[in-house]
């Protein structure tokens, strides 16, 4: 494999009296699309910037393969960067735009012509060579941006924000064009974007960050289904928070299908399960009663914690759910307002356990059929709701 593996170790940042990075550590795997994913001033482009060479940080390690590059300036680091804004010549052709590093490392003629033809054509631009920049779309120039980027075969390519400047159907395109493009080289690539859908696409691995902490690090599967703290929860997709007090806990056997999504399968096991030992939790919350959750570490009764519920792991129907199985969770409520968005309908359900708080749990009702013209449910309809404690998960242990 062509990349690098990229180590960073207790890497911390100040600008003056601000701490943009603080005790910053990941591993990057050799060949690796990873993503730096958080808000605006989380860290993670300054935290690029310092891969790249273009900042230095006040205390810690950066090796790449194992050699340590912090002192090495940005042109004898094995990496190159794709800006958010191109930065590309205007008085160049496309052609000469990505020939640049090559011709001023004194190719030879042959040699610049064939891998500018090389590239061009991994991007799917050799048409456009003679253009100049303004006469490309958005997303031509940032093909241009990558081609010249490549040239330079670096072992890491940085990407800082490259879609940002695009309209929402071309920045689709553009992440299945990356994703071809790292799959064709092999190189590791990092990305940072505070777009998580952005992220969840392409990623290998994602590092959630905030405040210039990393506040987590897995697959996108992992950081959707299972993130471990309030702020992942809420920043990657939307979701239900809750806080509550634990009052019970049982070990269970849960049977994962191997073959499709995971399911309570109480005490049969199908042939194509693995068993693995889990929680079932207890989870007083103020607002909603007591519900059920699972969760693969053990907790103790009497702790305070947050628990979160997907939308789209929630059913919404008239009539109550009749269902034999201990895991199921079900509240009543009344529909605050249905949003009907086409592919889905977003259900606000106004739920109460007696108290003053009636709080606005959000559900999603994909339309997969085309029988499934429209929410069958209205505002004000009384409701249940229901869901799996599979589908509950705590996301923090309060102290």
């Amino acid at each position: 494999m062509k990349g690098s593996d990229v180590v960073i170790s207790g890497i911390y940042k100040s600008f003056g009296d601000f701490e943009v990075l603080k005790n910053v550590s990941l591993e990057i795997k050799k060949g690796e699309f990873f993503s730096l994913l958080g808000p605006s001033g989380c860290g993670k482009t300054t935290l690029l910037r310092i891969i790249a060479g273009f900042e230095q940080p006040d205390k810690g390690i950066l090796t790449l393969d194992g050699d340590d590059v912090l002192s090495l300036p940005p042109n004898k680091r094995p990496t190159n960067t794709v800006f958010q804004n191109y930065a590309l010549f205007p008085h160049l052709s496309v052609f000469e735009n990505v020939a640049f590093s090559p011709r001023l490392k004194g190719a030879s003629k042959q040699e610049i012509k064939n891998k500018v033809e090389q590239y061009l054509q991994l991007v799917r631009l050799e048409g456009h060579a003679g253009k100049k920049p303004n006469q490309l779309s958005g997303g031509q120039k940032q093909r241009v941006a990558i081609a010249r980027a490549l040239i330079n075969e670096p072992r890491v390519l940085l990407l800082d924000e490259p879609l940002s400047a695009l309209d929402a159907k071309l920045r689709q395109h553009m992440l299945i064009e990356l994703d071809r493009i790292h799959d064709e080289i092999g190189i590791t690539f990092i990305y940072v974007t505070h777009d998580q859908q952005e992220a969840l696409s392409v990623s290998d691995r994602i590092a959630v960050m905030n405040q210039g902490d990393i506040l987590q690090i897995g697959t996108p599967h992992d950081i959707y289904e299972s993130p471990e703290k309030d702020f992942v929860a809420r920043f990657i997709g939307d979701t239900n928070l809750f806080d509550g007090i634990i009052t019970n806990v049982e070990k269970m056997k849960l049977h994962v299908n191997t073959t499709g999504p995971d399911r309570w399968s109480g005490e049969a096991s199908p042939l194509d399960a693995e068993v693995v030992t889990e929680y079932m939790v207890e989870v007083d919350i103020p607002e909603l009663g007591s519900i059920k959750v699972t969760d693969i570490d053990e907790v103790k009764v009497g702790q305070k914690v947050s628990v979160t519920i997907r939308p789209e792991k929630i059913v919404i129907s008239k009539e109550k759910p009749t269902t034999s199985r201990v895991d199921i969770n079900t509240l009543q409520g009344i529909v605050d307002e249905p949003i009907y968005s086409g592919f889905q309908t977003k259900f606000y359900v106004q739920v109460s356990n007696g108290t003053s708080d009636k709080p606005l749990i959000r559900v999603m009702k994909q339309h997969a059929y085309y029988s499934d013209e429209g929410p069958d449910i209205r505002w004000k309809d009384s409701v249940y709701l229901s869901w799996s404690a599979l589908d509950g998960y705590i996301v923090e242990v309060k102290s």
